[in-house]
């Protein structure tokens, strides 16, 4: 009996000295954050795994729409993971938006904004909002990546007017939110782009780069 209650004690202790192990991520669009097929999803889409040998037990830390691109946090601590779904962690999105934003849309943008959330009517949080130019640089100082300005295929023809990108910041993350922000102020979204959470940022990654990071917590909890 005495050797059993060993092994459980050092069974506890080889669990509780493993190491969680993070990475951020440049997903790509069109490619699913999971890392199984579902029977809703198409099996043609890329997933997380396709890209790096992550450990078993990663999770992806939110989720980008498929559409959607920019950075994706990875974790195999489910505590880091839960605790993302909060309202305090800042998360920057560029979009390109279809025409010459205005002034008043970006202030619109910036106070409460009446959107619809899978058939109903919600109010979004006041936010961080502003223009920005192409070789404009991130709130951390960072330059744009360059695939950020060499999109995968061509959003659209110039001839079809201008487009404008504008950076939001938010603390929540409703179902498709930028999108439907930027829509209802008049500006349909092109492109979406997530450059930053908490104080972790893109850099200089390209679209599919996986690195991994020390630290996760101490960045945005």
């Amino acid at each position: 009996m005495a050797k059993e209650g060993g092994d459980v004690q050092l069974q506890e202790m080889v669990v509780k000295n493993v190491s969680n192990e993070h990475f951020k991520m440049y997903k790509p669009p069109m490619v699913l954050c999971q890392f199984i097929h579902t029977a809703r999803k198409r099996k043609n889409r890329r997933l997380l795994g396709d890209f790096y040998d992550f450990p078993s037990g990663t999770m992806a830390i939110g989720r980008l729409d498929e559409d959607s691109e920019g950075l994706l946090l990875l974790t195999t601590d489910g505590k880091i993971s839960n605790s993302f779904r909060g309202n305090s962690v800042e998360k920057e999105y560029y979009c390109q938006v279809d025409g010459k934003i205005t002034d008043e849309a970006i202030n619109s943008m910036k106070r409460e904004l009446e959107i619809s959330v899978q058939g109903k009517k919600i109010h979004t949080l006041p936010c961080k909002c502003r223009i920005i130019e192409c070789k404009s640089t991130c709130e951390g100082g960072h330059p744009l990546p360059d695939d950020l300005l060499k999109p995968v295929k061509k959003i659209r023809d110039k001839r079809h007017g201008p487009t404008s990108w504008v950076s939001i910041t938010l603390t929540e993350g409703k179902y498709r939110q930028v999108r439907k922000m930027t829509a209802k102020v008049g500006y349909p979204p092109l492109r979406l782009v997530r450059v930053r959470i908490g104080d972790i940022d893109l850099e200089s990654m390209k679209m599919g780069d996986v690195e991994k990071i020390p630290v996760i917590e101490k960045n945005y909890l």
